[in-house]
């Protein structure tokens, strides 16, 4: 299974009885899956059925599902006046105005919105239903596929920084035994200076308490742990968002223990670097489903 961004969009056309249709799909991130669809109302009986069609194929994101009737150009030869009802509605205005004679009759307009004037050609709800869960599973599988597209990128620049990762943890490690041998040549001479000579005893005393002190092998290792479950992760793929997001915090803490330690310059530099790394991959997940 590949990696999904929550960022996509989608767009799909069709005839319907109603005119031509478009409808949209696009997404951004968010912890859980808000999905909202705006649809002309003659429309929104259908919700139900788009909306649990989105639910199965999408986890994550905020959704909006956007939908657009065009009329055909022969609407208008389709529409047909009920003249009863018109007859009937003048009736019932004439009747009114002898009883209210101040009362403003309807307009041409007035009549033409009322309630079952107009009489349009009867749609086929089930021809039309499955027109719109067509167009929306075609819809749908166009935005995974982006979504995987974006996904697949995604993964490529969070392996790229764990080589990074990786990288400065490797460098590191050859460096502890150089900070000892430094620590201890500068212990000598802080000794000889203030009393004269050093004590070989009391050397061995601060140099084990110091290499205590500034003992990253630990977090390094668990560094390497972290960044090989993001790799494993990572291929297995799926919906991993949350799972990566919580990855990105243990690696953040490792950084952050490692530069607390650091007993030189170039290893707060280490833990910085790594630090930004880890950052820059946090950003990326933020994306992913």
């Amino acid at each position: 299974m590949m990696i999904a961004s929550m960022t996509g969009y989608a767009s799909v056309t069709a005839e319907t009885d109603l005119g031509m249709m478009t409808l949209e799909l696009r997404a951004v991130n968010n912890r859980f899956l808000d999905a909202v669809f705006r649809m002309p109302e003659e429309l929104r009986a259908f919700e139900p059925l788009l909306r649990e069609a989105l639910s199965g194929a999408i986890s994550r994101g905020k959704v909006e599902c956007r939908i657009n009737l065009t009329a055909r150009p022969d609407a208008q030869a389709a529409l047909e006046v009920n003249d009863r009802m018109v007859s009937a509605l003048l009736a019932a205005e004439q009747r009114v105005l002898a009883q209210a004679g101040g009362a403003r009759g309807l307009s041409v307009s007035d009549i033409l919105r009322w309630p079952g004037v107009m009489a349009a050609t009867e749609v086929d709800n089930e021809r039309l239903s499955r027109t719109l869960q067509q167009a929306m599973q075609q819809a749908l599988q166009d935005f995974v596929a982006s979504r995987k597209r974006e996904g697949a990128k995604l993964a490529d620049v969070l392996r790229e920084r764990l080589e990074g990762i990786e990288a400065l943890a490797q460098a590191t490690r050859p460096k502890m035994p150089q900070l000892v041998q430094a620590y201890q040549q500068k212990l000598v001479e802080r000794l000889q200076e203030v009393f004269g000579q050093a004590d070989d005893q009391r050397i061995q005393q601060e140099l084990a308490l110091f290499a205590q002190k500034i003992d990253v092998d630990e977090e390094l290792s668990r560094l390497g742990a972290h960044c090989s479950e993001v790799r494993r992760i990572l291929k297995q793929g799926g919906v991993v968002g949350k799972r990566l997001d919580f990855m990105m915090q243990e690696l953040q803490r490792e950084a952050n223990t490692l530069g607390s330690k650091a007993a030189s310059l170039e290893l707060t530099q280490t833990s910085v670097d790594m630090k930004v790394l880890v950052e820059q991959m946090r950003e990326q997940v933020q994306n992913i489903e």
